[in-house]
């Protein structure tokens, strides 16, 4: 099994005139330590879950950037961007770019989206729900078109393209893998089975439920003759380290995990600005889950 990092939160203490260190501290931390995957949210207000909306929010891909010039193994990649933050053209551009001068880190995570208020605020369209969907399934045409080596023309419903050019290509070969978060039987894991080469599923509801929705998955694949196999299933939590018996119960959890489907399993942490509890989950769990 392999650990992730998300980071969601950059409300610390400082204010943002320490936010540049303690997010270096935290993710080179993670990143020696072993780790195998940082995530930022790709959200322009704090989220609901998290906390008020008016707590601090990095854009997400100035965040990626600054990271890949701190850091030297971890991929790097949102949990998730929403598809109508940016024109999907761009957005495979941007991520490209992540790749080239991370050294082939990057990882494409892209969702419907799905948070009203970030919208409204900042002028961004928020279309109803089936229209975020067709334009998740185009954008995913798109970065495929644009990852192909290929220049191509996209007309789409939503999107059109004269020619799909890209270059610098990016360093992943054949491409940087696409992450689609989201848990949607009917619509999100048809298009993981699709298009993706990852998942990434909550775990706040148990692992019968992250069992359930991959044998969905699988039927997807199977039904589409996508080698399952072939797609790496991401996990979502929050965790809490601080002593011996958390450390315990992490493992517990990840082998749990592991034993439900789950190879990545990626965690965020209340506490992160400590940074102690990133150095346990790097020296104290990682350790025992490996070999998961």
């Amino acid at each position: 099994m392999k650990i992730g990092l998300q980071i969601p939160n950059f409300t610390w203490p400082g204010g943002p005139a320490q936010m540049a260190a303690k997010l270096r501290e935290i993710a080179q931390t993670a990143d020696e330590g072993g780790l195998a995957s940082l995530w930022v949210m790709d959200h322009l207000f704090q989220i609901p879950p998290v906390g008020p909306a008016e707590l601090d929010m990095l854009e997400g891909y100035s965040a990626l950037s600054f990271l890949a010039g701190l850091t030297r193994r971890a991929t790097l990649g949102t949990m998730v961007t929403g598809v109508t933050y940016r024109h999907p053209g761009v957005l495979v551009k941007t991520v490209s770019t992540l790749d080239v001068l991370s050294g082939g880190r990057a990882v494409l995570g892209i969702g419907a989206a799905w948070f009203e208020r970030e919208h409204r605020g900042l002028g961004v369209a928020f279309p109803p729900l089936r229209e975020r969907f067709e334009r998740l399934e185009e954008a995913l045409q798109i970065a495929h078109l644009m990852w192909s080596g290929g220049i191509h023309q996209f007309e789409g419903k939503h999107y059109q393209l004269a020619e799909t050019l890209n270059v610098p290509k990016p360093l992943t070969i054949p491409r940087p893998p696409i992450l689609i978060g989201g848990m949607g039987e009917q619509k999100t894991l048809r298009l993981v089975a699709k298009y993706a080469d990852a998942c990434n599923l909550f775990t706040h509801a148990g692992t019968a439920l992250i069992k359930q929705k991959l044998d969905v998955l699988r039927r997807h694949c199977d039904a589409l003759k996508r080698d399952y196999e072939r797609i790496e299933k991401t996990s979502l939590a929050t965790l809490t380290l601080n002593d011996d018996a958390s450390i315990d119960a992490a493992v517990a959890t990840c082998r749990e995990l592991a034993s439900a489907g789950i190879q990545h399993a990626i965690f965020n942490m209340p506490n992160v600005s400590e940074v102690k509890p990133v150095e346990l989950l790097a020296r104290k769990v990682l350790p025992q889950v490996r070999g998961l």
